[in-house]
């Protein structure tokens, strides 16, 4: 699966500012690992710049505060919480597949996709 989980706001995923970084970083292992070629990881890439995706930049601004307390309560990954503060706050549903983000997400009020 390529991205952990986004919220989704009608007409776009929306994610927190790290999920470039990690999705970026995901790829660039697979590639690395010779799980895909480079020129995958490229295509990956482009169709990943083009896709109805918004980027909330304004997410980071939590990690010392909303984001760090949320990891603390539900035992999560900072990264994790960072995508339950995004849906929180923009009063989103989560996709995931991941069951500790879905337990934390039916524990905070938040539907899931």
């Amino acid at each position: 699966m390529l991205f952990l989980c986004a919220s989704w706001g009608g007409d776009a995923a929306v994610v927190p500012s790290i999920w470039p970084l990690e999705i970026a970083n995901v790829l660039a292992i697979a590639a690395r690992k010779n799980r895909i070629t480079t020129a995958r990881r490229q295509q990956f890439l482009t169709l990943l710049q083009n896709a109805p995706i918004t980027v909330d930049a304004s997410s980071i601004k939590g990690v010392f505060g909303s984001i760090t307390a949320l990891a603390d309560q539900h035992r999560l990954t900072l990264y994790d919480a960072s995508y339950l503060e995004l849906a929180m706050r923009r009063g989103l549903p989560l996709a995931t597949l991941d069951g500790d983000m879905q337990k934390a997400a039916g524990a905070a009020g938040v539907r899931l996709l």
